[in-house]
């Protein structure tokens, strides 16, 4: 009898072992490259931007300490850089939400050639950046461009968008606020389609108008949809770099006045060759990122208790 219970006891053992096992042989490659391509580069900046005078070709450096980020708190260029992401941030993000909650709101009806109208809205995703990035430039130029035609139908003078450092600001806000419009569209729609049409029939039951509908049983139901919303497109406009090639033939904006934190990282990097400075604004970005990360996650946390 203490034969078999030893023998049922260890078979138990096997089996938990085995249970034990197969997932972690199933997450073992992904937990591999994670840690080769995002965990490692992610300490190894951290460690590059306390280093100083760190050399990459040789992994040499004096010592460790703050001398990058002294170097960059102090560099114009950052500071101008990181007043412009925040700018950027504080109008491109709340204005493609709403104006993304607009359109998705329109497309989640039952309209007349509905699927063109997604079509149109989600072909940015699958167009170059660069290519729209150009048709961008035509709209914005000073002598023939699309939009200063059409201010000139309201009498308005014409701008020199990319050429005028007092306007390079406005004209990158306008193209990032359209670029970021489809995925925020998606997002948003699905948030749409998950409510539950029974509480429309209900409300429309009871006589419930449109805006009040609206306002007291969609905005609810899509707020987690739209938290998330605003935090993704939060980080994304954080980053925003790749605009400004196509725009600006590569430069940050006219006499140099349209730097960003990421555009500062380019530069520190790829230009000066300064690696300690790069991977300091580099965690700087990512500290302020994820500050604001979290303060967006509590406020919603309250919201949702409410």
């Amino acid at each position: 009898m203490k034969r078999l219970e030893k023998a049922a006891r260890r078979d138990r053992s096997k089996l938990s072992a085995r249970a034990a096992l197969a997932p972690a042989a199933f997450l073992a490659p992904f937990m591999t490259g994670l840690a080769i391509f995002t965990l490692y580069p992610f300490v190894n900046v951290i460690l590059i931007s306390f280093k100083e005078k760190y050399k990459m070709l040789t992994g040499e450096f004096s010592a460790f300490g703050t001398e990058n980020y002294q170097a960059v708190l102090g560099d114009p260029n950052f500071l101008n850089g990181l007043r412009n992401t925040g700018l950027y941030v504080l109008f491109v993000v709340p204005a493609a939400t709403v104006i993304a909650l607009f359109l998705a709101y329109l497309l989640n009806k039952e309209i007349k050639l509905k699927g063109l109208f997604q079509t149109c809205y989600f072909l940015p995703m699958v167009t170059s950046v660069t290519a729209i990035g150009l048709v961008w430039k035509w709209m914005f130029n000073y002598d023939y461009g699309l939009i200063n035609y059409l201010l000139s139908l309201f009498g308005a003078d014409a701008v020199n968008w990319l050429n005028n450092p007092a306007y390079n600001l406005p004209a990158l806000i306008i193209y990032g606020i359209w670029s970021m419009l489809p995925f925020t569209i998606i997002l948003l729609l699905a948030g749409f389609q998950n409510i539950n049409a029974q509480y429309y029939t209900a409300a429309r039951a009871d006589g419930a108008k449109p805006g009040k509908i609206f306002l007291r049983i969609t905005l609810p139901l899509l707020a987690p949809t739209i938290g998330l919303t605003l935090i993704i497109n939060m980080i994304s406009a954080s980053k925003v770099f790749s605009e400004l090639f196509p725009l600006f033939n590569g430069q940050p904006g006219s006499a140099y006045s349209l730097y960003t934190v990421v555009y500062y990282l380019y530069d520190a990097f790829y230009v000066q060759w300064k690696l300690g400075r790069a991977a300091a604004s580099a965690v700087i970005l990512f500290v302020i990122v994820l500050a604001l990360t979290l303060v967006q996650l509590f406020i919603q946390r309250k919201w949702k208790n409410y």
